[in-house]
């Protein structure tokens, strides 16, 4: 179902709170992968808030929609998208990362309730979602299958032998987002290991490209409309981020791959997020 106004505006709400949020947790926590996850954060929440079907009530339900953090160090963002959808409580964030945490630099599907897979060894993401498409085929299910890589570890051969796989069994239940922050912890994605053209190399593959602005709510909640419609081709969504997005100092900095906050640097942030969403109404 389209985007109403009014979930339009939750949506940008939520979005500003977690981005505030980031910023509180990885100043506790001594640091994290902030930049990619403030990239990424905008895509989790139009799923979780608005396209999802799961019931953090009954979390290992077999009919749930799944969704693979391919980019496990966006655990950042992932970990509070999950609390705020009523996971588990957010009490627990406080020890983000710290001793006998279950939140890590990367998710823990064992210690994490809500979490569908085990990421951070970058590149294995997107096989493991190819299979639960595949699983939920075999298993006359209806669940779709929701994916996150980073541009970053497209570099990762295992991802193209998982992009041919999808194509080959025309897995139109499953839908890949390609975080294009242009960033990667090296530095620019381009300059370490060239993609581009990038949407050819998907279409390539046999896959459906839609290319949007993956901070824009709206264009994110339209190509997960268009991806559900798919029939024959599995639909990778290119989503053109801003590393660090919201933060004004991280924006498009390849330093911000992981980094620490002190109490004023936060408050840098704090400032820079709510200038950001003023300035679109929100």
């Amino acid at each position: 179902m389209a985007l109403t106004n009014d979930e339009y505006i939750r949506l940008m709400e939520t979005a500003k709170k977690l981005r505030h949020e980031m910023v509180n947790i990885t100043m506790e926590a001594g640091g994290a992968h902030i930049g990619g996850g403030l990239s990424a954060l905008d895509i989790m929440v139009v799923l979780y808030f608005k396209y999802l079907n799961i019931d953090p009530a009954h979390p290992d339900d077999p009919d749930r929609d799944r969704f693979v953090l391919s980019k496990g160090h966006a655990a950042i963002a992932y970990a509070p998208v999950l609390a705020e959808r009523g996971f588990f409580g957010k009490k627990l964030l406080d020890d983000f990362n710290k001793f006998k945490s279950p939140f890590g630099m990367h998710p823990d599907a064992n210690k994490i309730n809500g979490c569908d897979a085990s990421t951070g060894s970058l590149g294995h993401g997107l096989s493991i979602a190819t299979g639960m498409a595949l699983g939920a085929r075999l298993q006359g299910k209806k669940f779709r299958t929701y994916c996150m890589v980073g541009d970053g570890e497209l570099n990762e051969g295992s991802n193209w032998e998982a992009a041919m796989s999808g194509a080959h069994f025309k897995l139109a239940n499953l839908t890949v987002f390609v975080d294009r922050n242009m960033h990667m912890i090296d530095g620019p994605v381009e300059k370490i290991m060239g993609l581009e053209p990038l949407d050819e190399k998907w279409k390539a593959f046999g896959w459906q490209v839609i290319q949007i602005n993956g901070n824009d709510v709206k264009q994110i909640a339209d190509a997960i409309e268009t991806a559900q419609k798919a029939t024959e081709k599995p639909v990778v969504i290119i989503a053109k981020t801003v590393k660090g997005y919201g933060v004004d100092f991280m924006e498009n900095q390849t330093a911000w791959h992981y980094g620490s906050l002190d109490s004023e640097l936060a408050e840098k942030a704090h400032q820079s997020i709510d200038k950001v969403y003023a300035a679109m109404g929100a």
